[in-house]
């Protein structure tokens, strides 16, 4: 089965690609494209599935480049090939020929592009990152290697949406302990907990540190089993693990 990538067109003309579960190697509960070492699944068929990805990205394999991803804020430049996975949750580049990439199962995946300067990066923004600044971060990183805010292009990919987003009154607390303003981001669920939107979080971080153009894919990874790996579904079905998405970009 072919891979499936969900593109978008505010990045025309910068390869790159936020990977459905689609055609991968993997098989149970990780049936598809899982491309997170980090699992139980069998490592040589998450390499065979990273493989996959970097061929359809038009790239040798070490060229597709990750790092082991803690929730922060630390994102890494990358000048070549990366031979360690170094702690981080963003990576920056102005090599051709390199592709970032990131893992996700409802946080947020971030892409970045100044076509212009020929810049791009590639951030994991669960809530944690994203509240701690790990893409302010990584315009910041960007811009050191030539990038201007105004001309960066950054798309949210599939994530977990608000509706699916269920979190309780300490959660909540945390946000309102750094912004008051944040209160707009939580409805008001059942028996006294709310429903945070996530992307709309990241969009908002984004826009406000003056990020040219931002947009989110709309896709929503609790609610579309057959395309996506959701952790929060496989705690709510009891699951033993779940899969990882992968979503890179390259120049």
């Amino acid at each position: 089965m072919t891979l499936e990538a969900i593109t978008h067109p505010a990045l025309q003309g910068t390869e790159h690609g936020f990977f459905t579960r689609k055609g991968g190697a993997s098989s149970g509960v990780f049936a598809g494209l899982n491309c997170g070492f980090g699992s139980s699944d069998q490592q040589d068929i998450v390499g065979i599935n990273r493989e996959r990805v970097a061929e359809a990205l038009k790239v040798p394999n070490d060229r597709l480049v990750g790092v082991h991803q803690i929730h922060s804020a630390t994102v890494v430049p990358v000048m070549d090939s990366l031979h360690y996975h170094p702690k981080a949750d963003g990576l920056v580049t102005a090599t051709p020929g390199v592709a970032l990439s990131i893992l996700t199962a409802d946080c947020q995946p971030v892409l970045f592009a100044d076509q212009k300067a020929g810049v791009i990066g590639a951030a994991h923004a669960g809530w944690k990152g994203a509240l701690h600044g790990v893409l302010e971060e990584t315009v910041q990183q960007m811009e050191a290697l030539g990038a201007a805010r105004a001309n960066i292009t950054a798309v949210i990919g599939p994530s977990i949406s608000q509706r699916n987003y269920e979190v309780g009154p300490e959660f909540r607390a945390q946000f309102l302990e750094v912004d008051s303003r944040h209160r707009r981001f939580f409805a008001a669920g059942k028996d006294g907990r709310f429903q945070f939107d996530l992307p709309a979080f990241g969009t908002s971080r984004l826009q406000a540190f003056g990020v040219g153009k931002v947009n989110w894919t709309r896709h929503c990874t609790y609610a579309d089993a057959k395309r996506f790996y959701s952790y929060r579904r496989s705690v709510h079905k009891n699951e033993a693990d779940y899969g990882r998405l992968i979503s890179a970009i390259r120049l």
